[in-house]
């Protein structure tokens, strides 16, 4: 059975526009998932006991229309199934006809606190959900591929305010990052994120922006033109040079409407 919480759209969560940012549709599947679990037991304090943590490895997310201020929502969340040490959990927000705002997917990896590396599922910290099929949308790849070479633009620190419970950076502060990328009134369509590796207090962020169909240079990106923004985060006693390899990253794809993608952040770990 899905998960529910109803909503109504703050002040505090919407743009100039008026209607709800990116950031804070993650931040509504992300409190989704996290009442589920406290609901079935299946939460924080549990996940404590047995010294692990679940941690995303890739959100696919798909807006049909951003809400609008003081609209009334519904956030939904299931898992449809584990596997190894894999979680595959479903999102979806509607309003009050019952018709879908955003749909998401996400994959999720159990990670040992002391070691951390995957361990298998344990049937202790996944016996209070109920599964559900998966929902009807369509499911893309978790690699996101980057179109050659950027142009680096200025490096900025990972603040406490970046932080989450985790002690890392959150994962809607990497979209947050990923958006400044983004021309003036631009809408997102699709967002994508995978997920390789953690960036935490005092990292430094360096992006890398890339743009295609532009002979290189930087400007305003037509509507067929693609567009990433690699970031590296380098310990404050290493170097921007220091990198480690490209296995340790995390990607953020923005698409416009169309499925077009225009920024791409990437992290390297130091």
């Amino acid at each position: 059975m899905a998960y529910q919480f109803d909503g109504r759209i703050r002040f505090s969560e919407v743009g100039p526009d008026r209607r709800l940012t990116l950031v804070s549709l993650v931040d509504y599947f992300q409190d989704c998932s996290t009442f589920h679990s406290e609901a079935c037991g299946n939460g924080i304090d549990c996940l404590d006991a047995y010294g692990c943590v679940w941690m995303i490895l890739f959100w696919q997310i798909d807006i049909l229309r951003m809400p609008l201020l003081g609209e009334h929502v519904i956030t939904q969340t299931w898992p449809y199934g584990f596997q190894a040490f894999y979680g595959y959990r479903n999102f979806a927000m509607l309003d009050d006809d019952g018709n879908y705002l955003a749909k998401a997917n996400s994959v999720w990896a159990l990670i040992d606190v002391k070691s951390g590396r995957p361990i298998k599922v344990r049937k202790e910290v996944i016996s209070g959900y109920e599964m559900e099929p998966r929902l009807e949308m369509e499911y893309l790849p978790r690699k996101i591929q980057l179109p050659g070479e950027g142009e680096q633009m200025e490096p900025f620190w990972v603040g406490r305010q970046h932080l989450d419970t985790n002690h890392h950076v959150n994962n809607g502060q990497y979209i947050y990052m990923a958006e400044e990328f983004l021309p003036e009134g631009f809408v997102t369509g699709r967002l994508c994120v995978e997920y390789r590796q953690q960036a935490r207090l005092h990292d430094v962020i360096v992006p890398h922006v890339y743009r295609e169909g532009n002979d290189g240079k930087n400007g305003d990106a037509s509507k067929e033109a693609a567009c990433a923004a690699e970031a590296a985060p380098a310990r404050s006693r290493g170097t921007t040079e220091n990198r480690c390899a490209i296995g340790d990253t995390l990607i953020v794809s923005l698409c416009d409407e169309a499925g077009v993608p225009y920024a791409i952040v990437k992290n390297e770990r130091a």
